[in-house]
């Protein structure tokens, strides 16, 4: 049995395949490195009967995590699944890796991805050229669902948003002032805290204000990201890949042709191709 995950920070895709077939899938919290010890790692596998169950069965783990940026950290969380599936063998990349592999399989190719947080990467065909894009939810992350959940925050609480929203908005959430500072500012996690508003977007896909501020977004995105890649890999065709690119895509082609740029193709969830490509 071979299992294929993908996991951003806020949820983890599962599936595992016997003999080229899923016989099993489940989403568990996101695994990311970064922001989750081994203990909680092995709590978060505990609580899912689907891995409990199947743990010993799995021969070979393809894993892509977000946060697996460094040698250190994916061997620590190699170690960690290792620990949870015994006779199994672990393969951690980042998931910029997987999302490129999903989007470009073995062809050369840019790939931008925009889910819980943001990056960029010129993909070769088998590895990612380095770059220095990936700044995180505080210092980077521009387009991304944190980062669209960072610009609402700061518009409810400096009394920006519309009225109409802003009714919707304490309807929606119940939250005050103190509450979302101490959730920023105080309790682990803040940047899952700020993917959970991203719906909001969706929600209100209509709205001027809205569209402000995903049409400002995208365009810092692209200055930051997309611009200087695609100036050094000027003929390599562009991919996005994520729930955000997903969810607003028009928004994103409309940002794309104003810099006229073409964008080949637009992944919501990297895990059903990369399924495709390591079991087969």
């Amino acid at each position: 049995m071979i299992a294929v995950v993908y996991s951003g920070s806020r949820t983890a895709f599962w599936k595992l395949t016997q003999n080229g077939q899923v016989v099993a899938h489940c989403n568990t919290t996101g695994i990311n490195p970064t922001f989750v010890d081994p203990k909680m790692i092995l709590q978060i596998l505990n609580k899912k009967v689907v891995l409990v169950n199947n743990a010993e069965n799995i021969k070979k783990i393809y894993f892509f995590a977000a946060g697996a940026s460094s040698a250190d950290r994916k061997d620590e969380l190699a170690e960690t699944l290792s620990s949870f599936f015994r006779y199994s063998k672990v393969l951690v990349e980042n998931d910029l890796f997987g999302a490129a592999k999903a989007a470009c399989y073995d062809q050369p190719g840019i790939v931008g991805m925009l889910g819980s947080g943001s990056n960029v990467a010129y993909f070769d065909g088998k590895k990612l050229m380095d770059n220095n894009f990936g700044l995180g939810y505080i210092l980077g992350d521009e387009g991304s669902s944190n980062y669209f959940g960072k610009m609402l925050l700061k518009s409810f609480l400096s009394k920006q948003l519309p009225e109409e929203l802003e009714v919707k908005f304490v309807r929606n959430f119940n939250l005050d002032r103190p509450q979302i500072l101490e959730r920023i500012y105080n309790k682990p996690q803040a940047n899952i805290f700020l993917t959970s508003f991203f719906d909001f977007f969706t929600q209100n896909i209509k709205h001027e204000y809205i569209l402000r501020l995903i049409d400002e977004g995208f365009e810092k995105y692209f200055q930051t990201y997309i611009l200087p890649m695609v100036a050094e890999h000027h003929h390599e065709d562009l991919h996005f890949v994520g729930k955000v690119a997903a969810e607003l895509e028009d928004r994103l082609q409309l940002a794309a042709e104003r810099h006229q740029l073409k964008i080949k193709t637009i992944i919501k969830e990297p895990i059903l191709n990369l399924l495709k490509h390591y079991t087969n």
